[in-house]
C-alpha cells in the first residue's frame, strides 16, 4: 500500500488547516436566550480571541437574580489555550500535506477526534457547574430548579427559551474534521472498499 497521499488529499488537508486557523480567531459556539421581557433576545458567544462575548452585561444581571455565577472571560483558562491548540492543528494539517504522509493523516484524525470529545466534556462540565452551583442568597429561588443551558439544541429555563448551537467557527471545525476523515478513509482504501461492497450488493440483488 502506498505511503504518500494523493494531490486531492493534500489540497483537502491544506483547506482543513485554513479552516482550523480561522476558527481559532472567531467564536465557535453560541447560546441564544429569548423571553417576553427581552424581545430583542440575548446571545452568548463562546470561543475566539475574546473567549466569552456577547450580551454579557444583561446575562450577568439575570444571573444575579437566580444566584448563578457571573461570567468573566478571564476566569476560563480554556479560552486562553484554545486558539493556540487550533493553530497547532492547522500547522499539523499543513505539515501532513507537505510531507504527503498517509500515517500522519491518521494521527491527525485521531488527535482531532480526541480534542473534540474532550472539548464537549469540558463544555458540559462548565455548563453544569454554571447552572447548578447557585447562591443561597439569590433574590429568586425556585426549589429543585437548575439553570444548565443545553449543550446543543433547545431547552426552556423558566420563561426563557435557550438555544445552543455552533457558530461559524464551530461549523468550520466540523467541516475540517470531515475533510480530514475523508482523507483518511480515501488513503486507507476504506472508500473503495465500501463502494465495492455496495456494487456487489446491487449485483447480488
Amino acid at each position: 500500500m502506498k505511503s504518500k497521499i494523493s494531490k486531492l488529499s493534500v489540497c483537502l488537508l491544506i483547506l482543513a488547516g485554513i479552516m482550523a486557523a480561522v476558527a481559532a480567531f472567531i467564536p465557535l459556539w453560541r447560546i441564544d436566550l429569548a423571553a417576553p421581557q427581552y424581545p430583542e433576545g440575548m446571545v452568548l458567544f463562546i470561543g475566539g480571541l475574546d473567549g466569552v462575548s456577547g450580551d454579557l452585561y444583561k446575562i450577568n444581571e439575570l444571573n444575579h437574580y437566580v444566584g448563578m455565577a457571573q461570567i468573566h472571560p478571564g476566569d476560563f483558562w480554556e479560552f486562553t489555550v484554545l486558539p493556540i491548540i487550533l493553530c497547532v492543528f492547522a500547522v499539523l494539517f499543513w505539515l501532513t500535506a507537505f510531507m504527503k504522509s498517509r500515517k500522519m493523516s491518521l494521527v491527525d484524525l485521531v488527535l482531532f477526534a480526541i480534542f473534540g470529545i474532550l472539548g464537549f466534556i469540558d463544555f458540559y462540565h462548565w455548563t453544569y457547574v454554571y447552572g447548578h452551583n447557585l447562591s443561597p442568597d439569590a433574590p429568586i429561588k425556585v426549589p429543585g430548579m437548575a439553570y444548565q443551558p443545553p449543550i446543543i439544541g433547545y431547552k426552556q429555563l423558566l420563561n426563557f427559551d435557550a438555544y445552543s448551537q455552533p457558530n461559524v467557527g464551530g461549523y468550520l471545525l466540523v467541516v475540517a474534521g470531515v475533510l480530514v476523515a475523508f482523507v483518511v478513509f480515501k488513503e486507507f482504501g476504506l472508500i473503495d472498499w465500501a463502494l465495492g461492497r455496495f456494487k456487489k450488493g446491487k449485483k447480488a440483488s
